[in-house]
């Protein structure tokens, strides 16, 4: 699990409320929780920029109502599920340790999506770090990753993986996506690196082949 320190705990102001752009139960479609029942959090505001994004309507955090984290609590648990997945957006642009304490005390496992942009807080049970060309990580993801997820969109994107692998924790899980809109074409790539390099495994996005949120 990672946590912030109890200095780091003291130094940071509280979150709520939250621009929240969507939230909603569904499976978990890819990494390495792909399959798991999973109420999603969608928080508004990003300024990575990636040009293939799928959910470009979460970069303004105006366009987004702002909830207390209370209400967001209380939404998550009206379903069965007890895992819950920040992402966003860029969900690291706000402090997120109100909001992973309130879930955790509610009996929620807390994961997050990150391009890892901004320095890491929040209580967390698995970091997924999704590194991207437009905007560099901050140093704290490094340490505290358990999945580093690459999109691959084009054949430069290998050595993109690998730069960032050679930073991650030896227990972080190394996966290669390909970008949905150009799978067909990077995913035969995608299987001839990983049988040549078997420490990687593949992430598909099996929720957009169901057909699901």
């Amino acid at each position: 699990m990672t946590t912030t320190s109890a200095a780091q705990e003291a130094s940071l102001t509280k979150t709520t409320p939250l621009p929240i752009m969507e939230a909603f139960y569904t499976l978990q479609g890819e990494g390495a929780h792909s399959g798991k029942a999973a109420y999603f959090i969608r928080l508004g505001g990003c300024d990575v920029g990636c040009v293939w994004c799928d959910v470009k309507e979460s970069w303004d955090a105006d366009h987004h109502p702002k909830t207390a984290i209370s209400t967001i609590v209380k939404n998550a648990l009206v379903y069965p599920g007890r895992l819950a997945v920040v992402t966003g957006g860029e969900p690291l642009m706000y402090k997120m340790n109100e909001l992973t304490l309130a879930l955790q005390e509610a009996g929620f496992q807390t994961n997050i999506e990150t391009s890892g942009a901004y320095p890491l807080t929040g209580h967390w049970n698995w970091v997924c770090f999704s590194p991207k060309k437009f905007k560099a990580p901050h140093p704290s993801i490094y340490p505290a990753a358990d999945e580093l997820k690459v999109i691959v969109f084009n054949k430069s994107d290998f050595a993109f993986a690998e730069a960032h692998a050679a930073q991650v924790a030896p227990h972080c899980k190394l996966l290669l996506q390909p970008e949905w809109s150009r799978h067909e074409t990077m995913l035969p790539l995608i299987i001839d690196y990983i049988k040549d390099n078997p420490r990687w495994q593949i992430s598909l996005q099996t929720h957009k082949f169901m057909n699901i949120p």
